[in-house]
């Protein structure tokens, strides 16, 4: 990928529509690699890559729930502090259907469908972030302020 060339996603096309300031951060993918890897690829501390997770409440009813890298989602946490029963990863397919994106590749920003996004609250004390730019093996960096202007996420304190 030339350097000046950056993929024309919708992740990308709706970061660049709210003129927000972001390095793109091309890496060989790794089939099932998730955030270790492409920290590993990047040479970043694995707590400030993001990941976008796809998950639904007992009414299925999708949300999107950004998280550390290195933590995992407390999904009784996450229920209770949205007060629904349940919270259950989606499937793959429905991950896919849902965002216009391929799992791996997921980006909370320019879904296909409009979701709510909940997001760590730790994340927001991050000097800068990586999260996907919507493709595999492509991350964006950008200032954890200029996620929040354009995703307007729930702040959530559900970390593992």
């Amino acid at each position: 990928m030339a350097r000046d060339k950056v993929p024309a996603t919708q992740a990308i096309r709706l970061l660049k529509k709210h003129k927000v300031k972001f390095t793109p951060k091309p890496y060989k993918y790794e089939d099932k690699g998730g955030t270790r890897a492409s920290a590993r690829e990047l040479h970043i501390d694995e707590h400030q890559v993001i990941k976008t997770l796809i998950m639904e409440d007992d009414q299925q009813h999708p949300l999107i729930i950004l998280m550390h890298g290195d933590c995992e989602v407390s999904l009784k946490h996450l229920a209770r502090q949205l007060n629904v029963k349940k919270i259950t990863p989606c499937t793959k397919e429905k991950a896919d259907a849902l965002t216009g994106y391929q799992t791996g590749g997921i980006s909370p920003f320019g879904t296909r469908q409009q979701l709510p996004v909940y997001m760590e609250e730790t994340i927001a004390d991050l000097e800068k972030l990586s999260i996907n730019g919507g493709r595999r093996g492509l991350l964006v960096e950008l200032a954890p302020r200029d996620l929040i202007s354009v995703l307007n996420p729930t702040l959530v304190s559900v970390a593992i």
